[in-house]
């Protein structure tokens, strides 16, 4: 592999990336994704100077783009730091998911979702939890499977490392296993709007999440019935319909109605797309019921290879560059 040094002789085009927030879990795996390509320089800032904020802006101002792996709070914080109109921006945190004037990083969204990505110089990294309901529901609505405003309920399970570096920390000092924990039981996850927003609904789904005593991957769970969909149809038409939706989709793996391959004595296991930036959509039931599983790893595509993803259009690279499927 070239290094910078090789890429600037041969005349290739090197961009300064710089991760304000680089030492918390995102910005930690995002590095490792991208640390030895020739075709981006790490932007790093000492350790002593992480919370100066002259330092910051510098680096800020400095890069062709920059993750922000923040909370929300210091996430805007930074982006009023920069000044340079150059200087792109991917926020991975929750600060501006549904901001109008930013663009949202899925680049399964839509046909044209895409080119808003590689024109936008500001892009939101979407949540873990919605990547996978809404590229479920989406296709339902926009074919009219699924109204707009039908009562939808998801529920999920992602590995601790979801919680961030808190989180694994402490799971980690636990002396056993723990059960399977919920979450979130005052429907009011931060998640929810971004749900809402990207799936196109007219009213929030009920969202059910929950923690695994397990390190990283993840299922996200939408129950679908005659209740729920607009048209008659069953789990047979659902997976007609999202395999002809995603069939051109690289990241996107439609497996066969029943996905039996993948279950384990009937188990399905959530860590089966780990280190990869693939989905895994599958779908079960019968003529009256389905239920649509998508499966990932909360820390690939649910996180920092869907940044590498989208980093990669903004800056004009190969979109799957550094990513493994």
């Amino acid at each position: 592999m070239l290094n910078i040094r090789g890429f600037f002789a041969l005349g290739f085009v090197v961009h300064r990336v710089f991760i304000d927030g680089q030492a918390g879990t995102t910005g930690l795996e995002i590095a490792a994704r991208l640390s030895g390509r020739g075709d981006i320089e790490l932007m790093v800032i000492d350790d002593g100077l992480r919370k100066d904020v002259t330092e910051r802006a510098r680096l800020l101002n400095s890069a062709d783009a920059v993750v922000l792996c923040l909370p929300d709070a210091a996430a805007r914080e930074a982006v009023a730091l920069i000044e340079n109109p150059a200087t792109k921006v991917l926020d991975a945190s929750t600060a501006h998911r549904v901001a109008a004037q930013w663009v949202y990083g899925l680049p399964e969204l839509s046909l044209s979702q895409r080119d808003a990505i590689r024109a936008a110089a500001r892009v939101s990294n979407p949540g873990c939890y919605p990547t996978g309901f809404i590229l479920t529901i989406k296709p339902l609505i926009d074919a009219g499977f699924v109204a707009a405003e039908a009562a939808l309920s998801v529920h999920a399970i992602s590995g601790y490392s979801g919680g961030g570096r808190a989180m694994i920390e402490r799971y980690e000092s636990l002396p056993g296993p723990r059960p399977t924990m919920s979450y979130g039981l005052d429907l009011k996850h931060k998640h929810v709007p971004e749900m809402t927003c990207y799936a196109g609904l007219g009213a929030p789904p009920i969202f059910s999440p929950a923690v695994g005593h397990y390190y990283k991957g993840m299922l996200v769970h939408v129950p679908l019935d005659r209740r729920t969909l607009s048209v008659d149809a069953g789990a047979t038409e659902i997976h007609e319909l999202l395999a002809r939706r995603y069939a051109e989709e690289p990241c996107i793996d439609v497996l066969p109605l029943g996905a039996t391959e993948v279950l384990d004595g009937g188990y399905l296991d959530p860590t089966g797309a780990n280190d990869t930036n693939r989905i895994d959509v599958m779908v079960f039931g019968n003529d009256h019921q389905a239920l649509v599983v998508t499966r990932y790893d909360n820390l690939g595509k649910g996180a920092s290879g869907a940044a590498v993803q989208n980093l990669n259009l903004m800056l004009g690279l190969p979109e799957l560059e550094g990513i493994t499927l």
